[in-house]
């Protein structure tokens, strides 16, 4: 004999509903749906207690589908307002990038066609840029790069890693420029309020688990060298390693035998940049190569030092 379900009133089963009374889907039954049902009815009549259990469990039913069909009416009708309003976004922003695009176009390249023309043909870049990701950085807005001028390659903080450290983008990007394009200056551009830098400050130094602290990493010796500066506060000791680890970046440019050999025959120069963007300023320096006080880990001799404001 089959078991019957527990009774609510006078021994009649009570219907159940397929969905659960929690998340309107077919993983449980509420042990007390009738009665979260009767609650959203008002009140059970004598002409609902005198009807059939088989007719119950289908006025219920029916109701059942109703709140679940009206809920997932007025959560469609959410979603698609949201979608709408996120892809007019999405549509106003591709029609003002394609806005700029034709006024490139019409103001850029069909003034200068014939360059780039020969651009199309081949490029001969005299830079070298690395700089970072930030998108408030942008070395041709600030220092006005134009098509075909510079060679660049963009990561977090900045950074150069030496030789030692196997294989990246970044060194890919170095042997291309320097042995292929033959560019004649490597420029390391950094900039202030640097997130890469700024986790770099506060990591501990056995923490590399992320991809961004194993990157940051590359700079631990701007860092060690930055805390030896105890008077300072945090943000000034942010600032500091930013600047730092632009010169480490260059002594790591060394550690690459086809770099060092051109920067020791003058073929090459390397230069170190800083944009203060809350200032707006630009601190430029070159490294002065001397075979004799130049190795990696050592402090770096600069010239040509200049300040932009």
């Amino acid at each position: 004999m089959a078991s019957r379900r527990p009774s609510s009133v006078k021994g009649d089963p009570i219907p159940f509903s397929p969905f659960s009374a929690i998340t309107n889907s077919f993983t449980g039954f509420h042990r007390n749906w009738l009665s979260l049902r009767t609650e959203k009815l008002g009140r059970v009549d004598n002409t609902w207690l005198r009807l059939s259990p088989s007719l119950k469990e289908k006025s219920v039913l029916r109701l059942d589908a109703s709140i679940i069909s009206a809920g997932l009416a007025q959560e469609l009708k959410r979603f698609k307002i949201q979608n709408m309003s996120e892809t007019d976004a999405r549509v106003d922003f591709f029609d003002e990038m394609k806005q700029r695009f034709l006024s490139f176009k019409k103001q850029k390249y069909l003034g200068e066609v014939e360059h780039f023309k020969t651009l199309a043909k081949a490029q001969s870049p005299k830079f070298m840029v690395i700089a970072c990701v930030d998108s408030r950085v942008c070395p041709s807005n600030i220092l006005g790069f134009q098509p075909g001028e510079a060679f660049m390659v963009r990561n977090v903080a900045n950074l150069v890693p030496p030789l030692e450290n196997g294989r990246t983008e970044t060194n890919a990007a170095l042997e291309f420029a320097v042995k292929t394009l033959q560019v004649q200056n490597i420029f390391v551009i950094g900039h202030s309020c640097c997130a890469g830098i700024q986790t770099l400050m506060t990591m501990q130094d056995d923490e590399n688990s992320s991809f961004i602290e194993r990157w940051v990493a590359n700079a631990k010796v701007a860092k060690l060298r930055t805390k030896e500066a105890i008077h300072l506060s945090f943000d000034q000791q942010c600032k500091h390693c930013e600047k730092e680890s632009i010169n480490c970046s260059l002594l790591n440019l060394l550690t690459y035998p086809w770099i060092e050999e051109r920067v020791r025959k003058g073929t090459l120069s390397l230069q170190g940049g800083y944009y203060d963007f809350l200032r707006c300023t630009f601190e430029i320096w070159t490294l002065d190569f001397k075979e004799s006080n130049v190795s990696h880990g050592s402090k770096l001799p600069v010239k040509d030092k200049a300040f932009w404001c």
